[in-house]
């Protein structure tokens, strides 16, 4: 039911984590909110599923946890529903058909055999002398490059960065995607000293990878729940203008909501769905803006999930995961080992994994029939 008062002071178009988590902070804020969103649940691609007795994440198979994060949770009285990673769980990539383990400290980088001398005397150069970042952005590559090595990027930034955005390195933005390694070096100089300087200013604050009991839709429910009324599902914006008013700008909304049209105004508005749909809504307002998102670029990843006896599987799953190298030649992006992750991903005795494929890599593939996809994962 559309709230009594059509008048907010913000529209928050979108229920996906962004939409929610602004709408949040903006309440706190003290601001008269609404948030629309267009499908029957908000959470947007966040869903987690219950089936045979496994818990699929259909979105993110984890949250990167931040302070701020941290306080949101507790607020929502989810603090108990909180299952966190251990940091110190292995990660893996795979070199030359072998899972090999990728060391989780700058010691053990250096002396191990995943990478070569010229790799780990780029590491030594980063952490004993001081470099300062060009102007402008640069992109992942063009910075492993300048700071380290190929190898460096070729063995473990490239995975890492397909693990997360499923995008190709020389193309992806360093500012824009890895905000926090370009601090690190405009104020350091060096990332290794840089990233054990700010580590011991964050004191005892315990970050890292969660998800929660019920899954990850769990923290999307809360927000969702929080909002009351301030939150409208099933309400598609199909035209966004603004009008003057007492010589400001004011929002309209036209909103299609229960088999009928319905009018909302606000002071101001965010805008958290897909890039292709804002670029739609935010062309009559601004041409310039609705051009650059629509030349936004999505990656499309193919999703398998595999559960199996844990008698049945000969490696011990002591960890996240692994990625997959390009230079691998694999379909394969990477694989997380859910059951080892968290708690209660699988029945007693089973193990689960979640498979990714496709992204800029080869992305015809994540379009494929869902047989070949899974056929050719589980080789």
């Amino acid at each position: 039911m559309p709230p009594a008062n059509p008048t907010s002071q913000a529209v928050v178009v979108g229920a996906g984590i962004s939409g929610l988590a602004c709408a949040y902070h903006l309440r706190k804020l003290g601001l008269q909110v609404l948030v629309l969103e267009q499908s029957p649940r908000p959470g947007g691609l966040v869903r987690s599923v219950r089936r045979d007795g496994f818990l699929l994440e259909e979105g993110p198979q984890s949250f990167l946890l931040t302070a701020p994060m941290f306080e949101m949770i507790r607020e929502l009285g989810l603090e108990s529903e909180l299952l966190r990673a251990d940091p110190r769980a292995a990660r893996y990539v795979l070199i030359e058909g072998k899972l090999t383990r990728v060391p989780l400290a700058p010691p053990q980088l250096l002396f191990g055999s995943l990478l070569g001398a010229r790799t780990k005397w780029s590491l030594l150069r980063d952490a004993l002398g001081r470099s300062i970042p060009p102007d402008g952005d640069e992109s992942i590559s063009d910075f492993v490059r300048r700071k380290f090595t190929p190898e460096l990027l070729d063995r473990l930034v490239g995975p890492f960065v397909s693990g997360i955005y499923a995008g190709d390195p020389a193309r992806l933005g360093l500012r824009a995607t890895f905000p926090v390694i370009y601090e690190l070096e405009s104020k350091y100089g060096s990332i290794i000293r840089g990233a054990m300087k700010s580590r011991g200013e964050r004191g005892g604050q315990r970050l890292g990878s969660i998800s929660f009991r019920g899954g990850n839709e769990t923290l999307m429910t809360a927000l969702g729940k929080s909002l009351g009324e301030s939150l409208l599902l099933d309400a598609t914006v199909e035209a966004i203008s603004t009008e003057p008013v007492a010589g400001k700008r004011e929002f309209r909304f036209q909103v299609a909501h229960g088999g009928e049209r319905v009018q909302f105004r606000s002071a101001a508005v965010v805008v958290t769905c897909p890039a292709a749909t804002a670029a739609n809504l935010l062309r009559p307002l601004s041409p310039g803006m609705a051009a650059a998102l629509s030349a936004i670029e999505y990656a499309p990843v193919a999703m398998l999930y595999a559960g199996f006896p844990r008698a049945q599987v000969g490696h011990p799953l002591s960890g996240f995961g692994f990625l997959v190298p390009r230079a691998a030649a694999r379909q394969l992006l990477g694989t997380v080992w859910n059951s080892s992750l968290f708690a209660g991903r699988s029945p007693e005795g089973s193990a689960l994994f979640t498979s990714f494929a496709g992204g800029t890599t080869n992305p015809g593939f994540a379009s494929a029939d869902p047989e070949a996809i899974r056929d050719a994962l589980l080789q």
